[in-house]
């Protein structure tokens, strides 16, 4: 369903480390209404699983996604980008017909 590359796994477990939240947190990604495309990427860190979330765990990351979006994400590939273009996670959404210039914003 969302599948996560090495660079991002390493990433998400030092955050959460940063954050205090341990291996045993989850990454909590989903899709709202808005940015300039139509739709934008969530992604925050939790301790609490929630019952209207699907469980995805790929490469030792525990993702939640929210049922709403869960048809917007499938197949989609979050990575870590640090290069000097821009610095921060991003995904790869073979549901996309339309992305933005930055990236943060989609649509289907």
């Amino acid at each position: 369903m969302v599948s996560v590359t090495n660079t991002a796994k390493k990433k998400i477990f030092t955050l959460l480390e940063e954050e205090g939240l341990g291996a045993d947190a989850y990454v909590t990604v989903g899709v709202s209404s808005g940015g300039c495309s139509g739709l934008s990427y969530k992604l925050d860190f939790t301790k609490d699983r929630t019952d209207d979330a699907k469980l995805i765990e790929d490469n030792d990351v525990r993702i939640l996604v929210d049922k709403k979006s869960l048809l917007y994400l499938a197949g989609t590939v979050l990575d870590f980008s640090g290069g000097l273009n821009g610095k921060g996670f991003t995904f790869s959404n073979p549901n996309a017909t339309r992305t933005c210039g930055c990236g943060e914003s989609f649509s289907v």
